[in-house]
């Protein structure tokens, strides 16, 4: 592009750490300077380039609680997506000290839930069935709630339809994808209370993503590969750019494909470390 037009680069204000994770990762590395053994319940946020840091300082991840089993004591940090009083109660059973990280807005749907399965409410969460998020939500009004990923999922629900109904979502899911499915649930005649749980971070994240995406000839998705709310945006912005590009790191970047590109996008999921958006924004930028 020698002798263009300089490539513009736009990078969204909302890229990057959301409070709940930034919450999450600061109290491990916290936890992991005191010194002693530090476990997460499963990896602290979906991104390998933070999980390899922290195990480095010498944070393991644990898969289930059944692995602290001979390990003698040691700190187990409950990572933002929250857990069940199932699994809780299964760490309360070892001599460890518990540090809860979950993302407040992901404890609110919990007491949610909680209370109004209580009141004889069937309760709906909206997300996807297999997301750690979503199986924690599910412990929180014992297990008798309905998962709800799709608008098929939602026309093919069949509900008593003497009882009330609380529909809740998962904090990273697609707002206008939970729009049409409580669009649906309304048409059904139930009795309907409808909360809308997805965080505001989400919703600001999602919408900024599609406005930079119409604008752009191309556009960078940064995320980790197993990240819902990554895989979300790049949903998002692939309906408005053709040219839409998912990578973890610069290293998955092929610079080619961007020559042609006067205008680049780039935007990044609630797990991404500031530094790998910095890194590629540099590169795409100054690389023409």
């Amino acid at each position: 592009m020698k002798g263009q037009e300089k490539r513009k680069v736009t990078v969204a204000k909302s890229a990057g750490f959301c409070f709940g994770v930034k919450r999450a990762v600061e109290m491990v590395y916290q936890e992991a300077e005191k010194g002693g053994r530090v476990f997460t319940l499963g990896p602290i946020i979906h991104n390998e380039q933070v999980v390899a840091d922290l195990e480095e300082r010498g944070v393991q991840v644990l898969n289930s609680p059944r692995e602290l089993k001979g390990a003698g004591g040691g700190t187990v940090i409950i990572r933002s997506h929250g857990i069940s009083p199932e699994i809780l109660q299964q760490l309360e059973e070892y001599p460890v000290k518990i540090v809860d990280a979950t993302c407040p807005f992901v404890a609110k749907i919990h007491g949610i839930v909680r209370e109004k399965q209580q009141e004889g409410f069937q309760i709906v969460i909206v997300g996807n069935r297999n997301h750690p998020e979503v199986e924690g939500i599910r412990g929180w009004c014992a297990g008798a709630a309905i998962v709800v990923e799709s608008r098929e999922d939602a026309v093919n629900c069949r509900m008593d339809p003497g009882k009330k109904v609380c529909i809740v979502s998962q904090t990273t899911f697609n707002y206008k994808k939970f729009k049409d499915i409580v669009d649906i649930f309304e048409k059904k005649s139930y009795d309907i209370l409808v909360m809308n749980t997805i965080c505001n971070a989400t919703e600001e994240r999602q919408t900024e993503a599609g406005t930079i995406a119409r604008q752009s000839d191309a556009m960078l998705v940064i995320g980790g590969k197993h990240s819902s709310n990554t895989q979300k945006l790049y949903e998002i912005c692939r309906k408005e750019c053709a040219n839409t590009y998912f990578i973890q790191t610069l290293d998955d970047l092929d610079l080619e494909q961007f020559q042609s590109f006067r205008s680049v996008g780039i935007t990044a999921g609630a797990s991404t470390p500031n530094n790998i958006i910095k890194e590629v924004q540099s590169y795409v930028r100054d690389e023409q």
